[in-house]
């Protein structure tokens, strides 16, 4: 099975008040020396995945480099990244090559080197088509600015694009939010991703939140309701257009879905490099289904080579993964496919919860297959939790 490579860039222009990502805004002085540890961690992957036991391939069919915002890297170190990809791994044909991008950071030259890498899709960080909204969570484009980058993207041959969408975002309303929504059904792209804004400790928007004070435009954030309400308004618009969701937060046109994104959602293997990037890999043999490890989420302890975190997934776990990881999808999970992977007992175990969650019109089921409803899906955690909490991960006897 080919492989999914994921490569951290943690540098941004600013720190947007809402993420709560591994990124920051650093001197430019640090990119060298961290273009340079991501290259030797390349180098290095048969010798990592050796020490944690995980099975390699060679063969790779996703890449996707995403951030913080790559595309404020020199060309030279977007070129080295890619180069040094091609050096250890052998890209399939067709392969699906991601760049995420913030808008007004694809210069010419830019845009060139990411054509000489064989990037085919770019994501566009737009959140918001609405100037005061974008601005009031510290975006530094304008709506003029993605307009511009789209022309420019389809003009050198990038049509697959993804626009990002955020819903929660101070100052939003649902004519506001339809306006984005309009637009971007306007430009006519293949695939859309829509967020809703997380509020936790991670960011500086949701600790202002949490604490119910006025700074970086918190007091103007629309509640938890209207927030859910604008997500479910973008799914229904959406969905009557052809771009149909396949994912609790993402969209897209028929064959247009993100492959890398859904080697996470189906535990298809994958490798990530750099700042706060993770891994699984699978393991051959034993009690052991797969092995998932990770760098460190800060930057100088990363460059200086900061031991990895390594975590095993036996059997009984990979079974909770693939519920709360298949769940996500609208197509859901496939009992049959499961019993097949990992044997009646431990699937049956999940049977109770499977029919409260059905009784609280959270999930649906038919036959074997099992799928969130529309109001599992914004209460998705909740139902995750439940069946981390059903015994699953216990082992069979």
């Amino acid at each position: 099975m080919a492989l999914g490579l994921y490569l951290s860039v943690p540098f941004c222009r600013t720190k947007c008040t809402y993420c709560n990502f591994a990124s920051d805004v650093f001197s430019r002085s640090a990119f060298d020396r961290y273009v340079e540890r991501v290259c030797a961690d390349v180098h290095s992957t048969a010798w990592t995945a050796g020490q944690m036991g995980g099975r390699l391939e060679k063969d790779v069919d996703s890449i996707y480099l995403g951030g913080g915002t790559p595309t404020i890297l020199d060309c030279q170190q977007l070129e080295r990244l890619f180069v040094t990809i091609r050096q250890n791994f052998r890209l399939v044909p067709e392969t699906e090559v991601t760049v995420e991008c913030a808008p007004g950071t694809l210069t010419q030259p830019v845009l060139k080197s990411l054509l000489r890498c064989g990037v085919n899709r770019v994501s566009l960080g737009v959140q918001s088509f609405v100037d005061q909204e974008a601005a009031s969570v510290g975006r530094l484009h304008k709506r003029a600015t993605v307009l511009e980058d789209l022309v420019r993207l389809r003009a050198a041959g990038i049509v697959n694009i993804n626009i990002d969408l955020m819903a929660g975002l101070p100052h939003q309303t649902m004519q506001s939010w339809q306006t984005s929504v309009a637009e971007t059904i306007a430009v006519e792209v293949p695939h859309v991703s829509v967020y809703m804004l997380e509020v936790d400790e991670d960011s500086r928007l949701g600790r202002e939140l949490i604490a119910g004070g006025a700074k970086y435009h918190a007091h103007f954030a629309p509640d938890d309701e209207l927030t859910a309400d604008l997500y479910l308004a973008a799914c229904e618009r959406l969905e009557e257009v052809g771009i149909q969701q396949y994912e609790i937060s993402n969209f897209a046109r028929p064959g247009s879905g993100s492959r890398h994104n859904l080697k996470y959602w189906t535990r298809q293997p994958y490798l990530g490099f750099g700042v706060d990037a993770h891994s699984m890999l699978v393991v051959t043999g034993g009690e052991l289904d797969a092995v998932r490890f990770s760098t460190s989420d800060a930057l100088e302890s990363y460059v200086r080579g900061a031991p990895m975190t390594r975590t095993d997934v036996s059997r009984q776990a990979a079974v909770e993964e693939s519920f709360f990881l298949g769940l996500r999808l609208n197509r859901g999970v496939d009992l049959a496919e499961l019993r097949r992977r990992f044997g009646d007992p431990r699937i049956e175990r999940v049977s109770p919860v499977l029919a409260e969650l059905v009784d609280a019109g959270l999930v649906e089921r038919q036959g074997d297959n099992v799928r969130l409803t529309s109001s599992g899906r914004l209460l998705s955690n909740e139902v995750f939790q439940r069946f981390l909490e059903c015994g699953a991960g216990t082992p069979a006897r």
